[in-house]
C-alpha cells in the first residue's frame, strides 16, 4: 500500500512539475525584461546628452508600447484625457481635424464641417509630413496632435502630401472648435441630415431634425438622405442609438473581444423616425467608425440604399481606460461586425451605388423646333393657355436652383424615383 502512494507520488511529480516550472520560467522571463526597462530607463537619465523628466521618459514608453500595437491605441496624459471629453461634448480647441497614424506620417481622416482645416481644404486621404517645418516622422500620434493644438487664432504651417503629386503648405488658423453634430434641411419633398460627427448629443439631434422636417413637409415628405460623408465618427453609443432611430428591428452590431464574455450585441427597439419612407445613406473615404457601423446595420437590414464611395474601414472599438492620479489608455479592445457578420477593418463599406463626386456644368443644347412651333399647330386640348415664359429648351425660366452637390442631387433624384415607384405600386 506504502509503495502504491509513493508510485502516486512520483507520477503526480512527473506531470505537474514541467508545468510549474514553465510558468516559473515564464514569469522569471517577465521580471528579466521590466529589469531591463529599468536598465534602459536609469542608462537614459543618467547619461542622455541632455537631462530629460522622468515623467516625460515614462509617458514616451507608455506611448511606444501602445502605439505599437495598432494606430488607434495610446496613452493619454491628464491635459489630453481632459481634451478628449471635452471633444466628446463637442467643443473643443484645435484645427478641426480627424487624423490616424500611417507610416509614420499624420494622415487625415476627414475634416470636420465648417472648422479651419475644412475652410483650408483638406481632405480624406492627405499626409501632413511637417508642422511648423518640423517633420511628422518620429512623433508619435499624441505628440502630432498636441502641436496641433495651441492657443486660439494662432497660426500653424502644415505641408501636405496628396495623391503622390508635390508637397505643399497650408496655413491654418487654429480656433475653438463647436461641433454642431447633426444639420438639417429640406430638399424639394426630401428630408435631409447631416451628421458631422458621433458626440453626446448626436441621437438628439437627430430626432429634432426629424421633427424640424416633418413640420415643414408634412405627408409631402418622399424621404430622407443622411449624410455620413467625411464623417470620422465618435461615440459607439450614438451610433447604435441613430441606428437605432430608423430601424424597427434586429441586431445593430456586435463586439467581439479577445475574452468571448466581453463581447457585446446591441440590437434595435421598434420604432422608425422615417416611418418606412426611403432612404439613401452617403458616405465616402472620410466615413470612418461610428458611420460605418451606421451605414453598415442600415445596409443590411436593407433599410437604406448607400450610396457614394467606399467607406475607410475602421473596424475597431476603442475603451478609454482612466488611469487614477494620471491619465487614461486608449486601448482597442474590440472588433465590431455588422448584422450580417461582416468585418469591415481595413476593408470599409462597399455602397450599393457607386457615385464619385463630381463637378456639375450645364451643357448648352442647340435650339430644336417642337411640336408646338410649328405653324397652324393644334394646341393640347387638355392644357389650359401657357402664358409662362419659356427658354429655348422648353422649361420654365425660374427653374430651381439645383444644388452643385453631385452625390447629394444623386441621392436626391434617387429617392424621388423609389417614392414614385412605390406609390405607383401601392395604386
Amino acid at each position: 500500500m506504502r509503495m502504491r502512494i509513493l508510485a502516486a507520488i512520483a507520477v503526480t511529480t512527473l506531470l505537474f512539475t514541467p508545468a510549474a516550472y514553465a510558468a516559473g520560467e515564464k514569469d522569471q522571463d517577465y521580471y528579466r525584461q521590466l529589469e531591463l526597462f529599468g536598465d534602459v530607463f536609469e542608462r537614459v537619465r543618467a547619461d542622455y546628452v541632455k537631462k530629460v523628466g522622468e515623467e516625460k521618459l515614462i509617458e514616451s514608453a507608455l506611448n511606444g508600447m501602445l502605439t505599437s500595437l495598432d494606430p488607434h491605441s495610446s496613452y493619454l496624459n491628464a491635459k489630453s484625457f481632459r481634451d478628449m471629453q471635452v471633444q466628446t461634448r463637442g467643443e473643443f480647441g484645435g484645427l478641426g481635424i480627424e487624423v490616424t497614424m500611417e507610416n509614420g506620417y499624420v494622415k487625415v481622416v476627414s475634416p470636420i464641417d465648417d472648422t479651419p482645416a475644412f475652410r483650408a481644404g483638406l481632405k480624406p486621404g492627405d499626409l501632413i509630413i511637417k508642422l511648423d517645418n518640423e517633420a511628422v516622422q518620429g512623433m508619435s500620434l499624441a505628440e502630432a496632435v498636441e502641436k496641433m493644438r495651441g492657443r486660439v487664432n494662432s497660426d500653424l504651417i502644415l505641408s501636405i502630401s496628396r495623391g503622390g503629386a508635390t508637397p505643399f503648405d497650408v496655413t491654418i488658423t487654429r480656433a475653438v472648435i463647436k461641433i454642431q453634430s447633426v444639420r438639417s434641411r429640406v430638399e424639394g419633398d426630401t428630408g435631409y441630415v447631416r451628421i458631422t460627427s458621433f458626440s453626446e448629443q448626436t441621437d438628439t439631434g437627430v430626432a429634432r431634425a426629424m421633427e424640424r422636417i416633418r413640420e415643414k413637409l408634412g405627408d409631402k415628405l418622399k424621404g430622407i438622405v443622411l449624410d455620413l460623408r467625411n464623417n470620422p465618427g465618435g461615440l459607439l453609443d450614438q451610433s447604435v442609438k441613430v441606428s437605432d432611430a430608423f430601424l424597427d428591428r434586429g441586431e445593430i452590431v456586435s463586439t467581439r473581444s479577445r475574452r468571448p464574455n466581453d463581447s457585446q450585441r446591441f440590437n434595435s427597439k421598434p420604432g422608425d423616425l422615417a416611418k418606412g419612407l426611403p432612404m439613401v445613406v452617403l458616405i465616402n473615404g472620410g466615413s470612418a467608425s461610428a458611420s460605418e457601423i451606421v451605414a453598415g446595420a442600415l445596409q443590411d437590414h436593407h433599410r437604406a440604399i448607400i450610396m457614394g464611395t467606399r467607406s475607410f474601414g475602421k473596424g475597431s472599438v476603442q475603451t478609454i481606460i482612466p488611469i487614477a492620479g494620471h491619465g487614461a489608455v486608449r486601448l482597442t479592445t474590440a472588433h465590431y461586425y455588422t448584422p450580417s457578420g461582416r468585418s469591415i477593418q481595413a476593408k470599409g463599406i462597399d455602397p450599393d451605388i457607386v457615385v464619385e463626386q463630381s463637378r456639375i456644368e450645364t451643357v448648352s443644347a442647340p435650339e430644336r423646333r417642337s411640336e408646338r412651333d410649328l405653324r397652324g399647330a393644334l394646341a393640347n386640348p387638355n392644357e389650359k393657355t401657357d402664358k409662362t415664359p419659356t427658354k429655348k429648351d422648353g422649361k420654365s425660366a425660374e427653374t430651381e436652383k439645383k444644388p452643385q452637390d453631385y452625390q447629394l442631387t444623386r441621392a436626391l433624384d434617387l429617392i424621388r424615383g423609389l417614392a414614385l415607384f412605390q406609390s405607383r405600386t401601392a395604386k
